[in-house]
């Protein structure tokens, strides 16, 4: 083969190869791309903003049939809420009116769980059914109590005293309230009444009650007792008089790193203790609010709410478990669990991460952005910008390894405890904190 020839064929397989990188480069955006517009489709329908569904639509009809992690599409999620031009949108670009999602139910199933008249008619008119094949939603007959048998930590309802009753905090589901059980503060988890009969919400409280039952350690809130024999449901914990670290850091901004540092330890300590294999406990919503203060002295924490955990039997130590969705707060979000991806417990490594964060920087992550935009600057490969001269060296380090892109890159819990423990040995101690410290 003469020079010129070799040359020519050198040059075509260097094309080659550059045209296959292309190619795999392009489908990899393609791919990103199409799990962005998966999450904004669902943001979408979930927010009553027809014209941005019509946009994406068109752009894209495909994402009609678009699902999240319980396998619900956005006619489901515009049914449940009753968003008439929503609905009408999807089903003009052919969503599946009887689509099923993983508790097979249909959109027509969620509009009579919601009791939303008007989207029931609709959804009948274009052939929706009331089922799925294993019941929905909105059941004719009473659901059974989440767990028949009697417990020793079953609660009679007649024995909490709500006559001074204090809102602790308030949700779609039910409230959060301060009462009294046998003369002791409790916090009680109140279940509206109206969704006592929801499967859906049995289902999320008898999961939550199973997994309280369990958990014994004193840097998780401890489980007192449940109603669950009695409507309304309620599930009781102790209650923790130095409210939540959001509030906390609203009062005061940003931490010391000495402060910064016991704190997390507290918080670490009590995540190693959830993801000790092989149950693991993946909370899936470590954030602020759901660290608590033990007193007003702030010298000591725990982390609570557990109404989106998982537990998880690991069979191997680098399990990657099947769930996919958006599941937790947006703005301590992983990556992956906002880009649908298979996720494992370093997820909550991610969000501890966002949490050091804010104690020392003294406002949330992306504060300037909302938590759905934070979530997918977060996605695209954004991080915070450290400001805080508090920030020692060693903690940016730390942080920046917790909140990895990768997450087998990130540090397990356990490894997180020792680098605070080495930190900790570097910095001066607070003083109100002695009692505490090791």
């Amino acid at each position: 083969m003469s020079s010129d020839s070799s040359s020519a064929a050198g040059d075509g397989g260097e094309q080659a190869v550059s045209a296959a990188g292309t190619s795999a480069g392009y489908d990899k955006q393609k791919e990103k791309a199409r799990v962005s517009r998966t999450s904004l489709i669902l943001w979408h329908a979930h927010q009553n903003d027809a014209a941005a569904v019509r946009k994406l639509l068109e752009e894209d009809p495909s994402l009609v049939h678009a699902r999240d992690y319980d396998k619900r599409t956005p006619l489901h999620v515009a049914s449940l809420h009753g968003w008439i031009d929503v609905v009408n949108c999807l089903i003009e670009f052919g969503a599946d009116v009887n689509a099923q999602d993983r508790w097979k139910n249909t959109p027509l199933a969620d509009a009579e769980g919601a009791r939303k008249q008007k989207m029931i008619e609709l959804l009948k008119s274009h052939g929706g059914l009331s089922y799925g094949q294993n019941g929905s939603h909105f059941e004719p007959k009473p659901v059974q109590p989440p767990i028949p048998k009697k417990c020793d930590w079953e609660i009679e309802p007649a024995e909490l005293d709500f006559s001074n009753a204090a809102m602790i905090g308030k949700g779609s589901f039910g409230e959060i309230v301060k009462a009294y059980w046998r003369g002791t503060p409790v916090a009680v988890k109140r279940i509206l009444p109206s969704l006592s009969d929801d499967r859906l919400v049995i289902q999320d409280f008898r999961h939550e009650v199973d997994l309280l039952v369990k958990l014994r350690h004193p840097n998780i809130v401890q489980f007192l007792g449940a109603v669950t024999e009695r409507k309304p449901l309620m599930l009781i914990t102790e209650y923790l008089r130095g409210g939540d670290l959001h509030q906390y850091l609203k009062e005061k901004g940003g931490l010391t790193p000495a402060i910064a540092v016991n704190f997390a330890l507290d918080i670490a300590r009590g995540m190693t203790y959830l993801h000790n294999e092989p149950n693991v406990i993946i909370h899936r919503d470590l954030k602020p609010r759901n660290v608590l203060l033990v007193n007003s002295s702030a010298d000591h924490l725990k982390v609570g709410d557990f109404g989106l955990s998982k537990l998880i039997k690991v069979q191997n130590s680098h399990d990657v478990y099947k769930m996919t969705g958006e599941t937790g707060s947006y703005r301590y979000m992983a990556p992956e669990v906002f880009k649908h991806r298979k996720y494992d417990k370093k997820v909550d490594v991610f969000s501890f991460a966002m949490i050091l964060y804010e104690m020392l920087e003294g406002e949330p992550p992306f504060a300037n952005y909302e938590p759905y935009e934070a979530a997918k600057h977060v996605s695209d490969g954004h991080r915070p910008t450290f400001r805080s001269k508090g920030c020692t060296p060693d903690l940016r380090e730390l942080i920046v390894k917790c909140w990895d892109a990768d997450m087998n890159q990130r540090p397990s819990f356990l490894d997180i405890l020792k680098r605070l423990e080495k930190i900790k040995e570097t910095l001066p101690s607070d003083h109100h904190w002695g009692l505490f410290t090791s």
